[in-house]
């Protein structure tokens, strides 16, 4: 690529240099096809080095009009749009026109990468100095690098966005105290595992004992310290799929799943009955409250229950629980309530106080 031969250069007035600025995708061909000279890009393209001599149909394939495998059925071609790719690289498609010279000279033929210039960029490693100042593949770069920084932006604006979105969902879900599940959250959990029959779970409906006793003695400072510690506990107490929420000021519900009978339920609930019962330190003082606890199976149902059954029947449970003396768990069971009571009555006596 020092310079075109004399005769060349006197035909159409270039230096090999300028033709290289003007068209570093160009390739001369001599009349029997061979390289006398290419381009810088199309150089670094090919990865063989300097192509001079090498025969024109073993550096590049010709498709559209036709297939070509001849100099003069190429030059035939003049002056049309030809579809064409480096043997090298046939999954780029390539575009060129050529042109023959006079005095026997062969011909010229300019490339240009077209709509595949965004996968040549990359896998060349081509920047704005491999193409003429006057192709359009720079506008196209510039286009493409715009469109690559917008893509990018949106992907990260839609990141934020969801992340934003989730953790609006999440809030509206979450207690803000006790970082447990809100009602809304439990009504919308306890609904769906009623909804599948293939699930077992127990619901455990928490009272606390005593707790409007540490408010006014104490204040609602001590009374939140109270809630926050048992948010805690049962946060302890129970398994990672297991669910907790605070559904009122002092009233909690659990969702314990995988399980199959009331036993199970009578141990996780005086479990949490010992651990709330642990005095809550506030400002040198200790604060004591204890818990009640209404418990229901879903698999003590004949037919399951819907989900104001199912908290009504808990929360009779519950009023046992307190009745028959404070800090305790009781089960309903369904179908033992006495004559004249209807489920879920908070006055029926019959749930089983765990212990009895």
């Amino acid at each position: 690529m020092t310079g075109l031969p004399p005769s060349l250069s006197r035909v159409i007035g270039l230096s090999g240099g300028a033709l290289d600025v003007l068209m570093p995708m160009h390739l001369w061909a001599d009349p029997d096809g061979r390289v006398v000279q290419a381009g810088p890009t199309l150089e670094k393209m090919a990865r063989r080095g300097d192509l001079t001599g090498l025969p024109i149909f073993r550096l590049l394939e010709f498709r559209r009009p036709s297939r070509v495998d001849g100099v003069q059925a190429l030059m035939a071609l003049a002056g049309q749009r030809i579809g064409l790719v480096l043997r090298s690289a046939p999954h780029l498609p390539l575009r060129g026109a050529l042109t023959t010279l006079p005095e026997g000279t062969g011909l010229i033929l300019d490339i240009s990468l077209g709509l595949s210039f965004a996968r040549a960029v990359s896998e060349f490693g081509l920047t704005l100095n491999n193409f003429s100042p006057c192709d359009q593949t720079i506008e196209l770069l510039y286009l493409h690098e715009a469109n690559t920084s917008t893509m990018a932006l949106s992907r990260h604006l839609s990141k934020r966005l969801q992340a934003a979105r989730a953790a609006a969902e999440a809030q509206a879900l979450t207690d803000p105290l006790t970082g447990l599940a809100n009602r809304r959250a439990m009504d919308a959990e306890i609904a769906r595992c009623l909804d599948d029959p293939a699930e077992a779970f127990g619901l455990l409906h928490i009272d606390l004992d005593h707790f409007k006793q540490v408010n006014d003695t104490l204040g609602h400072a001590a009374g939140d310290a109270v809630l926050e510690r048992v948010g805690a506990v049962l946060r302890q107490q129970l398994r990672h799929a297991d669910l907790a929420g605070r559904v009122g000021g002092d009233e909690f519900l659990v969702i314990l799943r995988d399980c199959e009978g009331t036993a199970e339920l009578d141990r996780v609930a005086a479990r949490i009955i010992a651990a709330i019962e642990e005095p809550v330190p506030f400002k040198g003082q200790a604060c004591h409250v204890s818990a009640s606890v209404g418990l229901a199976a879903s698999v003590d149902y004949a037919v399951r229950p819907g989900p104001d059954r199912l908290l009504a029947d808990t929360d009779a449970a519950l009023y046992a629980a307190k009745r028959a003396g404070r800090g305790r768990a009781a089960r309903h069971v369904p179908g033992a309530l006495p004559d004249g009571c209807r489920a879920g009555d908070p006055k029926a006596l019959p749930p089983v106080v765990a212990g009895d």
